[in-house]
């Protein structure tokens, strides 16, 4: 270990020289033991390991985030996976071990957005959870720690080139001060170290107040996973992982939008007929998972589907809109998560039609009393926070 790492560039080839380093010589709480991590690798890294070390204090269950782009395209915590489930994320054929398990479902929310993802797991990678990331395209990894046999799985990947970083479990920033400089001026904050608390779903502003355990659990997901997404955004959260993340947008229903059609993906994916897709033999993941996205959307082009006799055995009838629309009528109680308030009511009639049962938010618009009817009409849970989640 060291105070300082060089990288081949920054974000961009054309930013060079670029490196990562601490202040006043102090040791990197990081070690590279594979790999050569890049710019945007490290900050993938350490966003998405601070995601799941809090999301494993939490809950106290295995924690995995796969993320892009400095936000997640998946968040979970190790929860069971039915048969549905383990043959949609194509890991039927694997024995996973509940870290493994987590990160299953991490990758599975929004496949196409975490194709070359980076991966943070909460706790010691196990034979399991590396055998798992190896069939998976992938930038790499960061962990507390990694059982030697998993170590060298790992190593194998991307023909020995796999990023795997470990990060020491006990490193804290010694400073509550965070620095950033942009166009050589410096910008100044308090670390965002507030921690969820089980206050923060106390204040139920709706007629109905059930919040079950299983609706805690996921409200605390989408919370955490709120903390360190790019804003504006919103989490949709169900079965102990996120299933559709909106990050980035600049108007809130765009975020809702965006999240919703990806949770609509995630359970249109469950559909029998989309389990059973006559997929040629040998066919490769990524492969599977563009077809899968072709195959679901209503504006499919004649190029496309000429391009679907590589991959299917036999032509595959589409879902029709109506069929689309039932299957889509039993997804139930759902979590939405937003990091900051919801100024109109369109977010709330977005979400109904995505089964979401459960709303946090901040509150704090003028509007609040509208959104609040919209959520009594749809027989929603909805809890104002009081705690806004920016990130940038």
């Amino acid at each position: 270990m060291s105070s300082s790492l060089p990288l081949r560039y920054g974000a961009n080839p054309q930013q060079a020289p670029a490196r990562v380093y601490m202040e006043s010589g102090v040791t990197l709480p990081i070690t590279v033991l594979n790999g050569s991590p890049g710019y945007i690798n490290l900050l993938d890294a350490l966003n998405s390991w601070q995601l799941v070390r809090e999301l494993k204090s939490a809950i106290n269950l295995p924690a995995a985030a796969s993320f892009k782009h400095v936000s997640p395209a998946g968040v979970a915590v190790a929860n069971p996976l039915s048969d549905v489930l383990k043959k949609a994320y194509f890991t039927d054929d694997l024995e996973l071990s509940p870290l493994a398990t987590a990160y299953a479902r991490a990758r599975g929310a929004d496949r196409l957005c975490s194709f070359g993802d980076f991966i943070a797991l909460s706790d010691t990678v196990d034979v399991s959870t590396a055998k798992l990331i190896a069939k998976e395209v992938s930038d790499g990894v960061i962990a507390p720690g990694y059982e030697p046999a998993a170590l060298e799985i790992l190593k194998a990947k991307k023909a020995g080139k796999y990023a795997v970083v470990q990060i020491d479990p006990s490193y804290d920033p010694s400073s509550m001060q965070e620095i950033r400089e942009v166009f050589g001026i410096r910008f100044e904050q308090h670390r965002h170290d507030r921690l969820v608390t089980t206050a923060d779903f106390t204040n139920i502003v709706t007629a109905k107040k059930e919040l079950p355990a299983s609706a805690i659990r996921d409200l605390i997901i989408a919370w955490i996973t709120l903390k360190y997404t790019q804003s504006n955004s919103v989490c949709f959260v169900a079965d102990g992982q996120a299933i559709g993340v909106g990050a980035g947008q600049q108007s809130r229903i765009h975020c809702v939008r965006l999240a919703g059609q990806k949770a609509d993906l995630w359970w249109l994916r469950q559909h029998p007929d989309i389990l059973n897709l006559p997929f040629k033999p040998g066919i490769k993941r990524p492969d599977r998972d563009n077809a899968i996205d072709q195959f679901l959307r209503d504006d499919v082009t004649p190029n496309e589907k000429a391009d679907w006799g590589n991959v299917f055995a036999q032509p595959p009838r589409q879902l029709t809109p109506s069929e689309k629309q039932e299957w889509l009528s039993k997804l139930d109680s759902v979590t939405l998560g937003s990091d900051a308030f919801f100024p109109f009511r369109d977010s709330i009639d977005r979400a109904a039609a995505s089964g979401v049962s459960y709303v946090l938010e901040p509150g704090g618009s003028t509007r609040d009393d509208v959104v609040i009817q919209a959520a009594n009409e749809y027989g929603m849970t909805m809890i104002f926070s009081g705690v806004r989640l920016f990130h940038h």
